[in-house]
């Protein structure tokens, strides 16, 4: 896959709700390789392996170029071991709302406690439907992106998250 990705990104309330609204889940770890203009992820979903370039933003975090490769498991293990900084562990769960996929991503490890929930749209001003867990929008937040979450994870700064959307730590 590749193209221009335009997602929005939310907070997700305290609770459970999203699992059991939720039609898939799977267990992500990814680490990032060192770039200049760009952000170059490995990701292994659950038994497969990804390879993804991304583009900075220029519009706030609401859409930029993506470039997305299926690569064997045994490539991206290799490949994790180039990345810096660790790896993002967390899984996904899946929940349609409307006509709309969110991905709901709930961290593990230093992140812990950290829910956000992001959905992918045809154009930057299509609308959705909220399912009732989302809370308030972070798109554009740095501290929100998986890649800034390896160098400052959400023990760090959970203060300045509103209670209510603090998961528990694990």
């Amino acid at each position: 896959m590749s193209g221009l990705e335009i997602e929005r990104k939310f907070l997700v309330k305290k609770g459970d709700a999203y699992k059991g609204a939720a039609f898939s889940c799977s267990h992500i770890q990814q680490g990032y390789i060192p770039a200049e203009g760009a952000t170059v992820r490995i990701r292994i979903r659950d038994e497969k392996g990804y390879l993804t370039i991304k583009s900075h933003s220029t519009n706030g975090g609401l859409s930029r170029y993506e470039f997305e490769k299926e690569i064997s498991l045994d490539e991206a293990l290799h490949l994790m071991a180039l990345c810096r900084g660790g790896v993002v562990d967390k899984h996904r769960w899946l929940v349609k709302s409307g006509s709309h996929t969110f991905e709901v991503d709930e961290f593990h490890g230093a992140n812990a406690g950290l829910v956000v929930a992001e959905v992918e749209l045809g154009s930057e001003d299509e609308s959705f439907e909220k399912p009732d867990f989302i809370g308030p929008e972070v798109t554009g937040d740095v501290h929100f992106r998986n890649s800034h979450l390896l160098s400052d994870p959400f023990c760090n700064w959970r203060q300045l998250v509103p209670e209510a959307y603090q998961g528990p730590d694990q």
